[in-house]
């Protein structure tokens, strides 16, 4: 059973958006409870809205349209538009990126973006994405997978069960995650270092002591959004520049062991030095690390 739903893929300043290209934006839609489908073309989210825990799926639908599919019961009016919103949100279709597709339009290297990239997708919490991020931390890939992927199953909230199907997992709340106890970190998710990272920054979060989602108010300057990050525990510079991009917040680059061995490939260099890069996205000011991103991952929507 299925149940259809839809948004219309228009920008907060009325530009558009390539839905394709937001949806290949950064490699977290590869991570639990998110799934991009192997053609790039969708993307399979499970969330809790409204109380409701549902997979939903995101592809394109009639002419400027994204498609929602509800998979599994059918929901309520209600939990819906609950969905709906938290699509929008993690589409992040009420930013305005007209001023970023201003200056890029006087770019050679990335007039292109103005027929709708640069919309990075978000997690429903900005404490989903920081957990994240930790767990991206000294480590490969496939071990960020691994420890994302123990979180999800095991703490986070189930569907319900469909007929020949097994349930699918939201994202753990910060209360699952701070009572889960060290063993599980250690054992389960083979969190290494990280786990009392997670923990702490958990029972923070659920205790009331720490208000994540606070980051995302536009009345708060980047520089203390910066501060506040880097006082997390297992939050550096690296990890600090990411979480800023996935929350909508530009200005750094973000300058690591892919990204910058990526940079001097595709201006034919064997290195470049950071403040190289970084003079050559300073005209773009508040969007330089959205510039910089984009500029690194053109390629990979064809």
């Amino acid at each position: 059973m299925a149940q259809a739903l839809e948004l219309p893929l228009v920008g907060g300043g009325g530009e558009p958006v390539d839905l394709r290209r937001t949806l290949n934006s950064h490699g977290f839609v590869d991570l639990p409870p998110m799934q991009l489908a192997e053609d790039g073309r969708s993307l399979d989210l499970t969330l809790v809205a409204a109380r409701a825990v549902r997979t939903l799926r995101i592809g394109s639908g009639r002419d400027g349209h994204a498609a929602i599919t509800v998979l599994g019961p059918a929901v309520s009016s209600a939990v819906g538009g609950a969905l709906l919103a938290s699509v929008r949100h993690v589409l992040r279709l009420d930013e305005d990126l007209s001023r970023f597709y201003e200056l890029a339009t006087g770019d050679p290297d990335l007039a292109w973006v103005g027929e709708g990239a640069g919309r990075m997708v978000q997690s429903p919490t900005v404490f989903e994405d920081v957990v994240k991020t930790i767990c991206t931390t000294n480590c490969t890939w496939s071990a960020t997978v691994r420890m994302v992927r123990a979180l999800v199953e095991h703490l986070g909230a189930a569907t319900p069960r469909t007929p020949g199907g097994l349930p699918a997992h939201a994202f753990p709340t910060p209360r699952a995650m701070a009572e889960a106890g060290e063993a599980f970190y250690r054992d389960t998710a083979r969190a290494g270092y990280r786990g009392a990272y997670l923990i702490a920054l958990s029972q923070a979060v659920a205790g009331g002591e720490l208000d994540l989602e606070e980051l995302r108010d536009p009345a708060m300057y980047d520089a203390e959004v910066e501060r506040r990050l880097l006082a997390l525990p297992g939050v550096g510079p690296y990890a600090a520049a990411h979480i800023m991009m996935t929350i909508g917040r530009y200005h750094r680059l973000i300058l690591d062991s892919w990204t910058r061995p990526t940079y001097a490939k595709l201006v034919g260099r064997k290195a470049v030095k950071d403040a190289a890069i970084q003079r050559r996205f300073r005209r773009f000011g508040p969007y330089a690390g959205l510039a910089f991103w984009l500029f690194l991952t053109r390629d990979w929507v064809s």
